[in-house]
């Protein structure tokens, strides 16, 4: 991973400005810098361990952030950073919803005074085969009731829901790609970079996704939803897909259950 020089500096200074710090036990490098995504411009995102004490004495004062600019010699630069305890670590490795888990990716500790830390730090970006088939499942069926409602809406010339159902189909669409290539969903900023990055997907599915997205109609919706239908047998009939959505979806109220988008 090539890390630009004054990005690099920025981390040193980081490192340098926390790590006498009795406070802070650890710092991890993470966002674009880390995933070697980074522009140019692009600010060092990271997450900073505190003991329990100092996590504790800041969630009650709603103090868990870090923004510098004073650390970076480059225009517009600045760090930009989460406080966290070893515990959220731990918690996130062990039941981490996939965007948390994909947070992960590429991090590294740029100083750390705990045991073991990159072997947890391993842990977490990890795709989680429990669920895996539901999961296919739920994807798949919001896809299609997506689809549906988007040429519902497009009938009765409802822009608004047009324009929710096409998001909506892009994004469980695109989920779909990423379970069944058993890739973490970034969530939505790095979305459409993980699908490009993925092996296994539709020919074309890149070019119907971006085209939905820019110009909303049947015609681009009909082409998104068709090109992964097509795929694969996905083991759900459309009646299954209704259902699935009544019950999972309009009735998960009745159950408390988490809402799709947090999976």
């Amino acid at each position: 991973m090539q890390i630009r020089n004054h990005h690099r500096r920025a981390i040193q200074r980081l490192a340098d400005a926390y790590r006498d710090d009795p406070e802070f036990l650890g710092l991890i490098i993470g966002g674009s810098v880390a995933k070697g995504y980074a522009r140019d411009d692009s600010d060092v995102d990271f997450m900073i361990i505190a003991n329990d004490d100092a996590f504790e004495r800041r969630l009650a004062a709603r103090d868990l952030f870090i923004n510098r600019t004073d650390l970076c010699d480059y225009d517009g630069g600045y760090v930009d950073g989460k406080i966290i305890n070893l515990s959220f670590l731990e918690d996130v490795a062990q039941r981490g919803n996939e965007p948390s888990r994909a947070a992960f990716q590429g991090t590294f500790a740029a100083y750390s005074h705990i045991d073991d830390l990159d072997a947890l730090l391993e842990r977490i970006p990890v795709y989680p085969d429990a669920g895996h088939d539901e999961r296919i499942k739920a994807f798949y069926s919001m896809a299609f009731i997506q689809h549906w409602l988007f040429n519902e809406a497009a009938r009765h010339g409802n822009r608004y829901t047009m324009t929710r159902a096409a998001g909506q189909l892009s994004l469980f669409a695109g989920r779909l790609i990423l379970a069944d290539n058993r890739r973490l969903f970034p969530y939505h900023k790095w979305l459409p970079r993980a699908l490009a990055d993925a092996p296994e997907k539709p020919a074309g599915f890149m070019n119907r996704f971006n085209a939905l997205l820019e110009a909303p109609s049947a015609e681009n919706s009909t082409a998104l939803f068709e090109c992964v239908h097509d795929y694969k047998d996905w083991g759900v009939s459309d009646l299954d897909a209704y259902t699935w959505f009544m019950t999972d979806v309009e009735w998960a109220w009745m159950s408390d259950s988490t809402p799709m988008e947090d999976w």
